[in-house]
């Protein structure tokens, strides 16, 4: 049986719960439910698929990834979008920070599978976000002012049993 796993940073909980009311509100006003069913997150690597069986393969190399960095602040600073007719996305824009790009480098050497460019970003509105509600809500959460931040101390590999659970975590630290 196959199963999804991916890999992310998350804030602490306080900014979950204020991402989520800019959630509530695009599934209230715009018609997007399903940005709900993910806690927010910054994806170092993105959902891939595979056998349970190779799940311990999965931890294995989940724990060689270097996290020999510091633990860093990431400010995160109003929206930016994704306007792809297609499929919109609508997000909380994180600041460049350098050791971000350095952890999912890092991460990339391990998981090097697949193509995958790097646009770091907390999403709040996607997948059945119809075009037209995105143009709306773009209009709204465009100018909105929101800035926060929090402390990446760790990385968490989750996988997809029914919704996304952390099957382990991985420290950040100079040692």
């Amino acid at each position: 049986m196959k199963k999804m796993y991916f890999i992310a940073v998350y804030p602490e909980q306080k900014i979950i719960d204020e991402v989520r009311a800019f959630k509530e509100d695009l599934a209230i006003n715009f018609g997007n439910t399903k940005a709900l069913n993910n806690d927010a997150h910054i994806t170092l690597f993105p959902p891939f698929e595979r056998e349970i069986e190779l799940e311990e393969d999965i931890h294995i190399a989940f724990q060689k990834v270097n996290t020999k960095i510091s633990p860093f602040e990431i400010i995160l600073n109003g929206f930016g979008s994704f306007p792809n007719p297609k499929n919109p996305v609508l997000f909380i824009q994180p600041e460049e920070n350098e050791n971000l790009k350095q952890l999912y480098l890092n991460v990339k050497e391990k998981f090097s599978f697949g193509s995958y460019s790097f646009n770091p970003h907390m999403t709040v509105g996607y997948r059945n976000l119809s075009y037209e509600n995105f143009l709306k809500a773009w209009e709204i959460y465009k100018d909105k002012p929101y800035i926060t931040k929090f402390i990446v101390d760790e990385i968490s590999l989750l996988r997809h049993d029914g919704k996304w659970i952390p099957i382990d975590e991985k420290k950040l630290s100079q040692e």
